[in-house]
């Protein structure tokens, strides 16, 4: 079974409704065949990204960067994982009160650097979450879910 990996840091509620609308799209009953495991992104090991076929990141936007926590995913799993997970694709949101343009920028380079294939559009998201932005969440889910069928 195909197996969607799920790392996010939620530090707030606007995050946590934006990675519930996420879960809700990937874990979609027509996508009962992939298996979706959430790690928290100081929780997540490079075991965790091996085992994985595709990957779904979530992050604030903190002063114009990705958060520390994700950060540190990333310097953990970098060099382990480097090699072994060229290719895989992966989807990624983030929410921010103000600009996210840095760190979408800094996943886009980090997820280049790692060889990982973009499937969708990081979602870019900012204010309190409305119906839409939830919806965008989902649809993100579901697409990098899908992906692994």
């Amino acid at each position: 079974m195909p197996r969607l990996l799920i790392v996010h840091h939620t530090p707030s509620p606007a995050l946590h409704e934006l990675f519930e609308a996420v879960l809700e799209g990937a874990n979609d009953p027509e996508l009962a065949d992939v298996e979706v495991v959430r790690r928290p992104a100081l929780g997540a090991t490079a075991s965790d990204v091996l085992e994985a076929d595709g990957y779904l990141l979530g992050t604030p936007a903190n002063i114009g960067y990705i958060s520390g926590a994700l950060k540190h995913f990333f310097d953990t799993v970098y060099y382990p994982c480097l090699d072994a997970t060229r290719g895989r694709p992966f989807g990624a949101y983030v929410h921010g009160n103000l600009g996210t343009e840095g760190a979408v920028k800094a996943l886009r380079d980090i997820t280049t650097g790692m060889g990982w294939r973009p499937v969708a559009e990081t979602l870019a998201l900012t204010g309190a979450p409305d119906a839409a932005a939830r919806e965008r969440c989902r649809e993100l889910g579901a697409t990098v879910a899908a992906t692994l069928l």
